[in-house]
């Protein structure tokens, strides 16, 4: 698992020559609903192992949480499935309201 800024993954998604990775969130639907990043897909870390066969092996895929505890619990999970390009969102959300969007909420 690697883990990635904020910045980083701006820059990533701004970049029309790469294909986009899979922003997965794995917070619970009350924090998801209140606030994510746009294009991220939600998939509660409780649900994560039963739904591994939604995720594609291949694809690059940056788990995403509140401050990057509980994403990066769920990234080293995925590497331990066979999972080879997983990234963590280090500061989650929060650091992305903070540095990159100021308009998303914060809790």
């Amino acid at each position: 698992m690697q883990q990635m800024t904020v910045r980083a993954l701006a820059d990533w998604l701004a970049d029309g020559e790469r294909a986009k990775p899979v922003l997965l969130d794995v917070r619970e639907a009350r924090e998801w609903e209140f606030c994510h990043i746009e294009g991220a897909r939600h998939m509660p870390m409780h649900s994560v192992p039963g739904r591994l066969g939604e995720l594609d092996r291949s694809a690059d895929i940056v788990c995403i949480c509140h401050h990057g505890g509980r994403s990066a619990q769920v990234a080293m999970f995925l590497r331990q499935q066979g999972y080879a390009k997983v990234h963590n969102l280090a500061g989650g959300v929060d650091a992305w309201a903070c540095e990159i969007d100021p308009a998303m909420p914060r809790y």
